[in-house]
């Protein structure tokens, strides 16, 4: 069970036996935020006499060796005991202030970004579409308005990044790439103005993705690049969100995906490869644009998220890896689609808890929606699939503790002087401010039944002035402008 503290692991425990290799170390350590040294084995008892043949005395049995990962879990833990420990001992006028959203400072860290990066800075180069989403998508979470001259200049920056023959590179001039296309075009999504939206040439971005298309479905960063589900993430997500998604580019991608689900439950990059938080998102969200979210064994999935949120009430990215603030949104996100899968999910218990459900080509799937083969028609409209799920209602509360992710957000990763955090000990980004500041709106709205309300106080960890814009999940882009780029993108009559 997730706890929403670290009261059973700040108890000390005695070593006793070397925990599995499939879970975290769960030994919290004093407060002083270093970890006490492991235990030295005992000096082996004189012998009568020499040994006979120079060997050194074999070590004792029941001492376990803690390996660098657990050392680090410790140290981790420690720090976040300590910083808890402070809320846990104030009075409630004080955990109210701790627990405040330091919005204007935040705000101040992302609009300076925008208008000034330091020399740093250019290890980024070939990033900078994504460094716009970073810093426009978390204002606009914090509902700060941009000036018109500051959108201007980023539509126009982007303009330049737009290759000639489709797709956004990391820079002008540079290579059109899926993942800087989705930064760029999520960044224009989010400034919605009518000259940002229509600066996308939609005919030449579609030709881009048919480009980056393979065979089997799935598709390439980039020409000549790497073929992983981030790709086809990116492509589904933009192509759904412009309005441009198609039988043509959607064919095969959710058997690709379906293929990288691994036996944890998690999805992996590659099929065969390691469950990660970040493509476990893609590949969902990528099937619930597609309707056919289906072919991924949920329950599976449902369970190895789940246990993704650790002692520090943040969620690690991968198996006996360190909490990390930006899975509060790739494994936090993730876990609230399935809120509204309940029917599916229901489906496939009752169907085989342990197996994979059979794909297209052999049967029809137990969503509502129906066969693959219906799927396929030209007729289909992708973009209605996006617009439709985020009107669902929560089927079921949230599966993770949204009110720990949120304690874990506001105390582990804020900075006093704004922005946002992998962890204590670590330093600021805007990459980290943007997924935290994400999975905070998501943590604040998945205990919602009624899509058109408003989260509840008691929902809102801290004071309600905590509470965010809503997203869209499956995009990562306020609500508000999805509405408007949906509308702006259907076909005129």
């Amino acid at each position: 069970m997730v706890r929403f503290s670290l009261g059973r692991s700040a108890r000390p425990q005695q070593h006793a036996a070397v925990r599995s290799r499939n879970r975290r170390p769960q030994q919290a350590q004093p407060s002083g935020g270093d970890p006490p040294p492991p235990p030295v084995p005992p000096e082996p008892e004189p012998e009568p006499g020499p040994p006979t043949g120079g060997d050194p005395a074999p070590a004792d049995p029941e001492v376990p060796r803690l390996t660098v990962t657990q050392v680090e879990q410790m140290n981790v833990e420690a720090r976040v005991t300590d910083i808890y420990r402070v809320l846990w001992g104030g009075s409630p006028n004080t955990q109210s202030i701790i627990l405040e959203l330091w919005r204007d400072q935040h705000i101040e860290y992302l609009t300076h970004g925008l208008r000034h990066l330091g020399p740093a800075f250019q290890i980024l180069d070939a990033n900078r579409p994504w460094l716009c989403y970073w810093m426009v998508h978390p204002l606009a979470l914090l509902d700060e308005v941009l000036d018109d001259d500051l959108e201007d200049d980023i539509v126009d920056f982007l303009a330049r990044c737009q290759d000639k023959d489709g797709g956004y590179g990391g820079g002008p001039g540079q290579l059109p790439h899926l993942a800087t296309t989705y930064a760029a075009v999520n960044t224009l999504v989010t400034i919605g103005s009518e000259r940002a939206l229509s600066s996308i040439n939609r005919d030449n971005l579609y030709k881009f993705m048919l480009r980056m298309k393979e065979e089997s479905g799935a598709f390439r960063m980039h020409d000549g690049g790497e073929i992983d589900v981030r790709a086809s993430y990116t492509a589904i997500s933009v192509a759904s969100l412009v309005n441009i998604l198609d039988v043509e580019l959607a064919k095969g991608v959710g058997d690709y995906i379906a293929s990288c689900q691994t036996y944890e439950g998690g999805i992996a990059g590659e099929p065969y490869a390691e469950a990660h938080g970040g493509y476990t998102f893609c590949g969902l969200a990528a099937l619930i644009m597609l309707n056919e979210v289906e072919k991924l064994d949920l329950p599976s999935l449902i369970n190895w998220v789940a246990f993704r949120q650790g002692v520090e009430c943040g969620f690690q990215g991968r198996t006996n890896k360190l909490v990390d603030g930006c899975y509060s949104f790739w494994q936090g996100a993730a876990i609230a689609l399935t809120q509204k899968l309940v029917m599916v999910i229901d489906e496939q218990l009752k169907s085989s808890y342990s197996s994979k459900m059979p794909s297209g080509d052999d049967a029809c799937g137990t969503s509502s929606s129906g066969c693959a083969s219906e799927k396929l028609s030209s007729a289909v409209d992708y973009a209605r699939f996006g617009f439709d799920f985020v009107q669902r209602s929560n089927q079921v509360g949230p599966l993770f503790h949204n009110l720990a992710l949120q304690q874990y957000i506001l105390l582990c990763a804020q900075v006093l002087e704004g922005g946002l955090r992998d962890k204590p000990g670590k330093n600021r980004d805007h990459y980290h401010s943007c997924y935290c500041l994400s999975g905070l709106s998501v943590s604040q709205c998945c205990a919602m039944t009624d899509t058109n309300s408003c989260p509840l106080p008691q929902h809102v960890l801290g004071p309600y002035s905590n509470l965010l814009e809503p997203i869209h999940p499956l995009y990562n882009v306020v609500l508000d402008k999805y509405y408007t780029a949906y509308e702006f993108f259907q076909p005129s009559d």
